[in-house]
């Protein structure tokens, strides 16, 4: 039975997409059957997806909304090994739907305060569906001020955080404009490295 995460954040531009990608596929390259499903309107997934050459890791990928969702992931999950949502950047029915069926929700926010308020629906919308939900601090620099006043926000509302962060890294970009991922484009990066550690870290009994 598949493992199911969805990565969602009400924010755009909090880089859940390209997490989305580089998590599927890191799975994948360690020999797990993985499947990605794009259900953002913008289809930034979808169009990652057609960019992928014939030599890297294979992806199960479909592209559902509204109810066709519930029906891709009854598709998939006794024969995958882990499921990758991407969800929309708004809460309505489809993210619902997907914070539902999942088994582990993934928070994006980079090093901002209005990324953090804006994480507020996805956290209220994981509690009411009682699935358990991560952040992971995404694009982060080594230090500076705001990155010390998130974290201290995180501490004081005790919110589960991922200890495997993203930092503020041109790798990111470049894989995704490739159809890669960036274990793929650039394996030996310390962008490689942080993802690798995240995505071990993404598993039945070790996620909660």
């Amino acid at each position: 039975m598949a493992f199911i995460i969805a990565v969602a954040q009400q924010k755009g531009g909090a880089g859940k997409s390209t997490l989305a990608a580089n998590i599927a596929v890191a799975l994948a390259q360690n020999g797990q059957k993985v499947v990605l499903l794009d259900t953002d309107p913008q289809q930034s997934l979808q169009r990652w997806h057609a960019l992928r050459p014939a030599t890297a890791a294979p992806l199960g990928f479909e592209a559902p909304s509204g109810w066709r969702l519930t029906g891709a992931v009854d598709r998939h999950k006794r024969s995958a090994d882990f499921i990758v949502l991407d969800t929309p950047p708004h809460a309505d029915t489809d993210a619902r739907i997907a914070v539902r069926a999942a088994d582990l929700v993934l928070i994006p926010v980079q090093p901002s305060l209005p990324d953090l308020w804006a994480a507020e629906g996805t956290v209220a919308l994981a509690e009411a569906e009682k699935t358990p939900y991560r952040f992971v601090l995404n694009r982060l620099p080594a230090t500076g001020r705001l990155r010390d006043v998130v974290m201290d926000e995180l501490k004081r509302r005790k919110a589960p955080v991922s200890p495997h962060t993203l930092g503020n890294r041109s790798a990111f970009a470049a894989a995704f404009a490739l159809g890669l991922g960036v274990t793929e484009s650039a394996a030996r990066s310390p962008a490689a490295e942080e993802v690798r550690a995240l995505a071990s870290s993404l598993r039945p009994g070790k996620a909660q």
